[in-house]
């Protein structure tokens, strides 16, 4: 397979502006809280996570330590499991309009390509062995490329669905850890460099990287999301923030997390009303708390379940069941059925 390392790059000029108000307190039990509901996993301790829906409405997932490809049927609660390579280790998995479940080989260097039905798997070795741990994948608009991290490698890459081709884009700069991934409604991929205060962005044609420094040296932003106005949200791990980037200008704005500075803010994503979604992990049982952007308040706090969660690392947007699907270290399968806008007060 042909593939190309960018080395390009530049720095955003960021105009660093805090907003740091007094720890919110959302009440609990409250109307404005997500309806939980938990499928424990039927294979111990695997990690299962990175849940995603296909067409039907089944729910794919990886068990990263069980070393596994599952699906879960909602509505019976009926798990298949799908043997891959030994080693693999998958982080994250995305399905494709075809019912193509694509996975992050995180420990064997590779993306790997599932066929929902019949369980074959085709390979996609990174090109370059120092690209050994694919992390986290995002289709761009057409489902044409794919675009992922490696965090241990310093790399961000792009895959062609329709070639294999695969395209790497280096990181410079030591330990920069290239984590959570969105793209913006232009296609452009914004990137959580996590061992820095850093966000990155890249040009989908030229593949020239651009970075945007946070408001804070101690940021450590993990994982990363973009509403429907292109406007780039993250939290900030390290320190208990919200954080939001705006690209026009370069500003950053903080909103310190309900949770205070050991919340330990993890899954993000948002929701289809332009509302940010997080996930306190520093609290037991984990909380997902939820945000509004136009009043800069946070409306929602809400216990993972039953099972509290342990720590739930990423989550996915659901459009059709208006709810967010995530994965817990407590072997569970969970959708968070959000409330609409008319109920927060």
């Amino acid at each position: 397979m042909r593939y190309t390392v960018s080395h390009l790059f530049s720095i955003g000029a960021a105009a660093v502006a805090l907003q740091s108000p007094a720890r919110a307190q959302v009440p609990q039990g409250a109307a404005a809280d997500a309806k939980i509901t938990e499928w424990t996993v039927p294979w111990p301790n695997s990690r299962p996570r990175d849940p995603h829906m296909d067409a039907t409405g089944r729910i794919w997932f990886v068990g990263q330590e069980g070393n596994y490809i599952a699906r879960l049927e909602p509505t019976t609660g009926k798990f298949s499991r799908f043997e891959i390579d030994p080693g693999t280790n998958p982080h994250n998995l995305i399905v494709d309009a075809k019912g193509r479940v694509w996975y992050a080989g995180n420990r064997n260097g590779m993306i790997g390509r599932l066929e929902g039905e019949s369980g074959a798997i085709t390979r996609y070795p990174m090109p370059d062995p120092a690209v050994r741990d694919p992390h986290t994948l995002v289709f761009d608009k057409t489902q044409e490329h794919i675009w992922f991290s490696a965090q241990q490698s310093g790399y961000v890459g792009r895959l062609t669905v329709a070639t294999g081709k695969i395209d790497l884009v280096r990181v410079p700069g030591q330990n920069t850890r290239p984590y959570g991934i969105v793209l913006d409604s232009k296609g452009t991929p914004w990137v959580n460099l996590f061992g820095t205060n850093t966000i990155a962005s890249i040009d989908p044609k030229s593949l020239a990287l651009k970075t945007w420094t946070l408001a804070d040296e101690k940021t450590r932003n993990r994982r990363i999301a973009v509403t429907p106005d292109d406007q780039i949200w993250y939290v900030d791990y390290t320190r208990g923030y919200l954080g939001h980037l705006d690209p026009r200008t370069g500003k950053v704005e903080e909103f310190q997390a309900p949770g205070g500075a050991t919340s330990f803010p993890y899954a993000m994503g948002a929701d289809g009303y332009g509302r940010l979604w997080f996930v306190e992990t520093g609290a037991q049982p984990n909380r997902l708390v939820g945000f509004d952007p136009g009043t800069k308040k946070f409306f929602s706090n809400t216990a993972v379940g039953e099972s509290g969660g342990r720590t739930v690392r990423h989550m996915v947007w659901d459009p059709k069941a208006k709810a967010f699907w995530f994965g817990t270290d407590a072997n569970t399968i969970a959708r968070g059925v959000v409330p609409p806008p008319t109920v927060v007060p």
